[in-house]
């Protein structure tokens, strides 16, 4: 008989933001969205920033950010170690956007390559905290 939960910790560079039991894992890895159930083959893969959805034994549900890192899934264990996470709920709306507007002013100067490429990268980082609000508000609506 197959678990029907596994261990998951989800941890940054600052803190450990998540441990517990979990039924099901969906995260944005580079090449694509993924779900971890237990009983996954062993995997080890990038991630890209975004939400990731947990779903707690129990069939509760909890949505996090995290802004790039790593997953690993074993056999008794799923890890995300995160450069950063947050907690959606946590998250400000109107900072990820007006983060977004200094990153897009930012490439609209093009000063140098260098900044260009970090203005890049902080405009996805502020559109995957938005995406990760918005997931969480339909989470909540149901």
């Amino acid at each position: 008989m197959m678990a029907r939960s596994v261990q998951c910790d989800i941890v940054s560079a600052e803190k450990s933001i998540f441990s517990g039991l979990v039924e099901q894992v969906v995260a944005c890895g580079v090449e694509g969205e993924m779900g971890i159930r237990p009983g996954h083959a062993p995997l080890l893969t990038q991630l890209a920033p975004g939400p990731v959805e947990i779903r707690l034994e129990g069939g509760k549900e909890e949505v996090l950010y995290v802004s790039g890192g790593f997953l690993e899934v074993q056999p008794h264990m799923i890890s995300i170690l995160a450069d950063t996470a947050a907690r959606a709920k946590d998250l400000d709306e109107a900072e990820a956007k007006r983060a977004r507007e200094r990153a897009e002013q930012r490439k609209k100067d093009k000063v140098d390559e260098i900044n260009f490429s970090k203005a890049l990268s902080d405009i996805a980082k502020a559109n995957a905290r938005l995406r990760t609000l918005q997931t969480y508000k339909q989470k909540q609506k149901r």
